[in-house]
């Protein structure tokens, strides 16, 4: 107790959090919040449902797909699981999907947002270890592919043995109106991912480029 010094003990707790990769995390699960207070998640899911809607058990395909869209923007489970919940389950509950295989495949689909970049977890993870945070959020982009195609694989089997109903198919003008509302949320992530790999920003200054992004978006839109 002797060597016990309040005033050190402070000093390096503060050291640990004064980071500025750190700042990327806050600015991102800002991004998640704009991104759903600015109505994109819905234009998201609109677009993945006027796409594969009208496949056999579609609205799980929709979430699947919605799942890895919004994951590739906010980087948070929790932001994105609540938005799929929110806009997604009374969908299914009214066209008579399983409630547990519905929350289920939505729930899962939430676990890609931490594999795929931008990831919180990787970002935490890479100012612990003093580990390149861009190559982390590279090394994660054909993982959260794999997952997304592996919940599809078993979503269809899901659909086929349940019987799932079929919505009817969206016409052409329908999807390329609901792809031109939604070509900024499509563009955001490939801003974040070619910014980071050719080093035009670091992982701090594309949070803060989503943000601004996501925040600017639903100004203009609302």
């Amino acid at each position: 107790l002797d060597f016990f010094d309040a005033q050190l003990l402070a000093q390096n707790v503060q050291a640990g959090f004064d980071s500025f990769p750190l700042l990327a995390v806050p600015f991102f699960i800002l991004a998640g919040e704009l991104m759903n207070a600015g109505g994109l998640s819905r234009r998201i899911i609109d677009l993945a449902r006027s796409m594969v809607g009208h496949i056999p058990g579609g609205l799980g395909y929709v979430a699947i797909a919605a799942s890895l869209m919004l994951a590739s923007m906010s980087g948070s489970a929790i932001a994105d699981t609540a938005a799929l919940a929110t806009l997604l389950l009374p969908m299914m509950r009214k066209q008579n999907y399983p409630d547990g295989s519905s929350a289920g495949l939505i729930a899962s689909g939430g676990i890609i947002a931490p594999i795929v970049p931008p990831s919180m977890p990787m970002v935490i993870y890479g100012v612990t270890t003093n580990t390149s945070i861009s190559k982390l959020f590279l090394a994660g982009i054909v993982p959260g592919i794999l997952m997304a195609v592996s919940l599809v694989l078993v979503w269809r089997g899901i659909a086929r043995k349940a019987q799932l109903p079929v919505a009817d198919k969206s016409s052409w003008s329908e999807r390329r109106q609901q792809l031109a509302a939604s070509v900024w949320a499509l563009m955001l992530p490939v801003i974040i991912i070619g910014g980071l790999r050719f080093g035009i920003f670091t992982p701090t200054e594309a949070a803060v480029v989503a943000a601004v992004a996501l925040l600017v978006h639903g100004i203009l839109s609302g």
